[in-house]
């Protein structure tokens, strides 16, 4: 799970072109919006459509993407369920 959420890092940093940061910047348990990276609903709809493109997960119950972007542990967790590992 080490290797998913390095990879989730890079991938939040590069689609939400957040080049000031390095994936060692943000905390695997680091809240993504308000008070941790402070992200915004336009990026909650970034982050819908990497896990798409990149996963193949699509969101359908808008009440599971408050808990699925939480933290950067919380997106590989929905993506090792997703794929059953």
């Amino acid at each position: 799970m080490e290797k998913l959420m390095n990879d989730l890092k890079v991938q939040i940093i590069e689609t939400l072109n957040l080049k000031q940061l390095k994936p060692e910047d943000i905390g695997d348990d680091q809240p993504l919006f308000m008070e941790g990276l402070g992200l915004d609903s336009i990026d909650a709809l970034e982050l819908i459509a990497l896990l798409q493109q990149k996963y193949n997960i699509k969101i359908t119950d808008p009440q599971e993407g408050p808990k699925i972007f939480k933290s950067v542990r919380t997106m590989a967790e929905s993506i090792q369920a997703h794929q059953g590992s």
